[in-house]
Order: structure tokens, then C-alpha cells, then sequence
């Protein structure tokens, strides 16, 4: 079984932020700010405005910048997912 979202929303699966600082000290689970970046892992077909379906400009496997608490958080088959609108990603990180 998959998730397949609908209209102009999108799945991804947030990358796991950074347990060391630059400088070396090891962040506890609480000091660590959410992560931000996300990868998609699947795309709706679009939305539809006046009988026309709107492209989606973000594809399956794109790395994306998400404002921090933007989305629906979900838990499916023991993973963690957000599921968000396309107008919810800031930027495609290339």
C-alpha cells in the first residue's frame, strides 16, 4: 500500500537534522531544531482551476525547504511523513 496524495499536495519525508554542531558539541533530541528539509516522495496530479489542470512544479526525489510547521504529520507503515500543499514549499534545493 502507498500514499498517493491528491490535488496539489504533496508527501515527503524529513531529513534528519544534524546531531553535531560545527564545532563538535553533540545535540540532545531536545535542543535540535526541526528539520526544514525534506524530500518528496510523492507528487498529486495537480490542482484543477477552470477545468485545467494546474502542472505540479516539484517530482518524486526533489530535496525541498518547507516552512517549519507547514503540513499534516502522518505515521504510515512506522514512518513519519508530512503531507503538504505545493504553496507550502519555500524552495527546490538543487
Amino acid at each position: 500500500m502507498n500514499i498517493k496524495p491528491l490535488a496539489d499536495r504533496i508527501v515527503v519525508k524529513m531529513v534528519e537534522a544534524e546531531e553535531t554542531t560545527k564545532s563538535g558539541i553533540i545535540l540532545t533530541a531536545s535542543a535540535k531544531e526541526k528539520p526544514q528539509i525534506a524530500e518528496v516522495i510523492a507528487v498529486g496530479p495537480g490542482a484543477i482551476d477552470n477545468g485545467k489542470r494546474i502542472e505540479m512544479e516539484v517530482k518524486i526525489g526533489d530535496k525541498v525547504i518547507i516552512s517549519k510547521y507547514s503540513g499534516t504529520e502522518v505515521k504510515f507503515d512506522g514512518t513519519e511523513y508530512t503531507i503538504l500543499k505545493q504553496s507550502e514549499v519555500l524552495a527546490i534545493v538543487e
